[in-house]
């Protein structure tokens, strides 16, 4: 097997083991049969970076063997969607010939959806002239008589964009079709279709909810926007400017009118809400008016900190989604004290790896 090879037969095994190693290391706590769900096993990640090589007259793109540390040739990426792997082959063709468009280049990133559209980003070690405009959207026409692509030239404080550095993405949920703004170089979720059935656990799971969900760290909405069914408003935070501009947009895009997105990271929705400091971000929005009976939080992997973790034991249901079993167990030391685990699920966002994304829906003991 090279390097990038999948042997698919493995997979139930390799799930089988990880969902295993899951439910054992939660063994100190109560915790409801784990609901396990697949990923497909092959053509999985809607994203993929890939450094590049040159030698002489030849191009390629190279991964770096997590052991030895030495780098490999990669023609094809059987865990990156489709489209990927295609573009891969096609775009390296055109970029071989090509002084301008190919002197510098390291670096390249492939974003693509399930509706087969594309962006990929092209790194340098150069200022990009006109000369390379004029490549590049060559090349670009070139590969548009095959594919839905956008692409973007990115060197030291320079973004020149060929056409759009986004796609939107469709997910279908429950039956319902969403639309959200994937932006190059921002947090999306990798495996779509993981992520559909993350999404509608988290609906299937706050289906008798009352009242409104507050949302920590919503990124671009992947969540609020179809939770926004389950309840009668949706408050959502989230840090990251570009973030909080998509969320918006995917808002207006999917024509929802119950979602609220303020701009302020978790510790100071806490400052807020406690009334210790006032934001003018919060200007015209009154968080009393709120009546959140359920939280919702998806934290980055270093998990919920003090004051959040105090804040987010207030509420009646915690849906929390968790990339790290480390964190999300030291999490439940805390929250298990006032809240019992009702589902526990793990999401196989990364097949083939050790990686594993859960959820886990508590509900207050009184």
């Amino acid at each position: 097997m090279g390097h990038n090879a999948i042997n698919i037969d493995d997979y139930p095994a390799q799930l089988q083991h990880k969902a295993d190693l899951i439910q054992k290391s939660f063994d100190d706590f109560t915790m409801p049969c784990l609901e396990v769900f697949p990923s497909e096993p092959i053509h999985y990640r809607m994203r993929a970076e890939f450094r590049v090589w040159h030698e002489g007259n030849d191009l390629y793109h190279i991964m770096f063997d997590k052991q030895s540390k030495e780098k490999y040739k990669v023609e094809n990426f059987p865990a990156a969607s489709k489209i990927i792997n295609q573009v891969m082959v096609d775009l390296v063709e055109l970029l071989k010939p090509n002084e301008f468009a190919r002197r510098k280049l390291f670096q390249i990133d492939y974003l693509s959806s399930l509706s087969n559209h594309i962006v990929v980003s092209l790194l340098y070690h150069k200022t990009l002239d006109a000369d390379w405009q004029r490549e590049m959207q060559e090349i670009l026409l070139n590969l548009r008589r095959k594919y839905s692509i956008d692409i973007i030239g990115r060197a030291k404080k320079q973004k020149i964009v060929l056409d759009k550095d986004y796609l939107i993405e469709n997910l279908t949920i429950k039956g319902t079709d969403f639309q959200f703004k994937h932006i190059e170089n921002s947090f999306t979720q990798p495996n779509a279709l993981v992520n559909i059935k993350m999404i509608e656990w988290a609906l299937d799971v706050t289906q008798n909810c009352q009242g409104d969900l507050l949302e920590l760290y919503c990124g671009l909405g992947n969540f609020t926007l179809p939770l926004a069914q389950n309840f009668n408003r949706v408050l959502a935070t989230e840090i990251a400017k570009s973030s909080v501009t998509a969320a918006q947009y995917n808002i207006a895009l999917n024509k929802i009118d119950n979602v609220t997105v303020i701009r302020m990271s978790s510790e100071e929705f806490v400052e807020a809400q406690l009334q210790k400091r006032e934001f003018r971000r919060l200007e015209g929005i009154n968080l009393q008016d709120f009546d959140c009976s359920t939280i919702l939080v998806d934290p980055p992997r270093s998990g919920l900190d003090d004051e959040t973790l105090g804040m987010v034991k207030a509420y009646q249901n915690i849906v929390y989604i968790s990339c790290n079993p480390d964190t999300l167990k030291q999490n439940l030391e805390v929250l298990s004290q006032t809240h019992k685990v009702v589902r526990f699920a793990l999401f196989d966002q990364f097949p083939y790896t050790h990686h594993t994304e859960c959820g886990v829906f508590l509900q207050n003991r009184a």
